[in-house]
């Protein structure tokens, strides 16, 4: 960690003197969070027992499980120095969470915009993920890949990796900790599925090519236009087409209602 600033090293020592903690123990706790981005930690700190984790919004994990109090101490300690670090200059010089590369930044690409706006989101090492409660969808992007999850009922509220052979994701959500290979894979780099060959002519017609006159006379009713977006949206989920032919197709359908 960076040498704090002498507001810094005041407002910790502070944080420690409240939760009766020592010095070195918060700023452990603090270069976690750093690393996390603010938003979750991973920890190894005797004086909170021994082994944890936590997630802003989410799960709080302590060595002792059943004791309560350690659980809500550590909540609230993490909550405090995540908020302090997102909002005051602690360090002689801008810390990893106000130093990210910004080229890296501008470069991520942005979210699927037919999904929304993400629920919850975050960042951790080499991977970040975005939850999209309104339709059930989690995309997990690890070192430049994206693979997307269909949630099922679950309510995800924070992704954690897990150090391992298999470096697998654990999800916290309301109903406990979930693993992510209990949920259905919806599209996963290098694994599309072929169009159906309706879905094909609808993608042709919405980039501009000469349609069959046959069947743009044909009737479609309201029920069979909701399926067509919703199929629509499949393709444009697994990466068949581009977001501009999705809208282009989906406008071009809501127009025939």
């Amino acid at each position: 960690m960076k040498s704090l600033t002498k507001e810094g090293e005041k407002k910790i020592e502070d944080i420690a003197a409240r939760y009766e903690l020592s010095q070195d123990s918060v700023k452990s706790l603090l270069d976690a969070i750093i690393q996390g981005n603010a938003s979750m930690a991973q920890f190894n700190i005797p004086e909170l027992g021994g082994h944890g984790q936590w997630m802003k919004g989410g799960m709080t994990m302590v060595g002792d499980m059943s004791n309560r109090s350690l659980k809500i101490t550590v909540d609230a300690l993490c909550t405090e120095l995540a908020t302090l670090v997102t909002t005051e200059i602690l360090f002689e010089k801008s810390e990893k969470l106000d130093s990210l590369d910004k080229t890296e930044i501008k470069s991520a690409k942005p979210w699927p915009s037919v999904f929304g706006t993400p629920t919850t989101s975050g960042s951790q090492n080499n991977f970040r993920y975005a939850y999209f409660a309104q339709v059930h969808r989690l995309i997990i992007e690890k070192d430049g890949t994206r693979s997307i999850y269909d949630t099922k009922h679950h309510q995800i509220s924070g992704v954690s990796q897990q150090q391992g052979s298999g470096q697998s994701f654990v999800l916290s959500s309301h109903d406990g900790p979930v693993d992510i290979s209990s949920l259905t894979l919806i599209s996963e780099p290098g694994t599309l599925e072929q169009p159906t060959p309706e879905l094909q002519y609808d993608v042709v017609k919405s980039s501009g090519a000469k349609e069959d006159n046959t069947r743009q006379s044909a009737p479609i009713s309201e029920d069979d236009i909701f399926a067509k977006i919703e199929k629509l949206s499949g393709l444009y989920e697994k990466g068949h087409i581009t977001e501009e032919e999705y809208k282009t197709k989906k406008s071009e359908l809501l127009a025939r209602l």
